[in-house]
This record gives structure tokens, sequence and C-alpha cells, in this order.
């Protein structure tokens, strides 16, 4: 399953639903990157464990298993799946980078979704597990260049995907299920807008991924698109 496909299964064809469901819109592969947007997206990714980590510190079970939207997965299968599905980038980038064209294995991230450990075990093990994967993961992705970023594999759902494109969709994936967590957060109760449960800000957070709000609203500024 790619990435750029948010899997979780209600409210098809609803522009509401949509909102929702990809609240920084649809994943588009950038034609020409530069070495300038593939250093802003390694960094999204190198970013992304302690963004996580701060935006559900403090959230107790019950907000943990809330859906971010209706029929969607709740909070804790959203950062299980996090955990999955880089797991799996970082797999493809090292055997894209080792191999000629190889051809890559698609999982079902909606049957691995439903897995007791993603439906109930603690966040905090996929977040450790992020922590250390995407350590491992930018450490390579920082030493490539334009001959290694080119390198391809073959997806068999998504076709020839080449290193870059790998490196766009997974920091747009980041993003993508952090503003879910952060949207669903704007619109649940028992906090303010700006701050995790334990009252500690997550400002910094969402200015740091270009994302503004105001009382009852989220903005991705990257995108001009409303989280709520």
């Amino acid at each position: 399953m790619s990435p750029v496909q948010d899997q979780s299964s209600a409210g098809e064809g609803s522009r509401d639903s949509d909102g929702l469901r990809y609240p920084i819109g649809r994943f588009v592969e950038d034609p020409q990157p530069t070495p300038e947007k593939h250093e802003r997206w390694i960094n999204d990714i190198a970013a992304l464990p302690g963004e996580v980590r701060t935006l559900v510190a403090g959230l107790a079970d019950r907000q943990l298993d809330t859906p971010y939207r209706p029929g969607g997965w709740t909070v804790r299968q959203v950062v299980h799946h996090l955990a999955d599905s880089h797991l799996n980038a970082y797999l493809r980038t090292k055997l894209a980078l080792t191999e000629e064209v190889p051809t890559i294995k698609p999982y079902d991230q909606v049957a691995w979704a439903t897995l007791p450990d993603t439906r109930a075990a603690p966040p905090e093990a996929s977040m450790d597990l992020l922590q250390g994967l995407h350590t491992r993961w930018v450490a390579v992705l920082r030493t490539l260049d334009e001959t290694s970023l080119q390198r391809k594999l073959h997806h068999p759902e998504d076709g020839m995907l080449t290193v870059s494109r790998i490196i766009q969709s997974y920091a747009w994936h980041g993003r993508h299920h952090h503003a879910h967590i952060a949207n669903l957060r704007s619109r649940m109760g028992g906090a303010r807008i700006g701050t995790d449960y334990s009252g500690r800000p997550i400002r910094p957070v969402l200015d740091h991924l270009g994302v503004r709000y105001r009382p009852g609203r989220i903005i991705d500024q990257r995108a001009g698109t409303s989280l709520q």
C-alpha cells in the first residue's frame, strides 16, 4: 500500500470528509526536486518523531482511542501506523540503494491497523521506534547524491519509484498524519487550543510545520488548507 493513500474507510465522497481525511491535501510528486527541496523534506522526516511525541503528550486512553474522523483510525492507530509505514519506507530505501530496481512487497496497512498491538499498545512503543528508525533513516538520506536519489525500485501497485519520490511522499505522509492529530485536538474538549492535555504548548511544533492556529481553526500555511 502506498503512503499517499489514506485507506481508513468511512465517509467516501463527502467534501467535509475529504477535508478531514486529507487536511494538507493529497500528495503530489514534485517533478523538479532540487537539493534545497530535498533538504527540507529530509528535515521534515527528521523532525517528525519529536513532533508526534509532543502532540500526543498527556493524552488519556479515551483520547488516544478517539478516531480522527468518523470511521477513521484512532490517534493510537495513527501513531502505530506511522511506525509501521516508515519502517517499510526505510527498508525500501535501503533496497533501492543496494539492489538494481528491486521489486518490493506491498502490505495491507488497513489489516495491520486492526491487529491487537496497533489497536491497544501504548503509543510510546511506536514513538520510541520512530525515534531510532528516523535517526538511522535520516543518516542515510543526508548522504545521498543526485545519482542515488534517482535510483529506482518497482512497486507492484504504483509502478517505478525513485528514492527522491520516497523522500517526498514520506515527508508528506508524516505531515499528513500529524495534521490528523492536530486537527482532532482542536476539536476535542478538555484542552485549550495550542496546548497539549498536560498544558504544555504545542505551538512551536505547529510553527515548525508551517501550521498556524487561531481559536477554533488550524491552517497549514504550506498548502493553504484549513485543518478544521
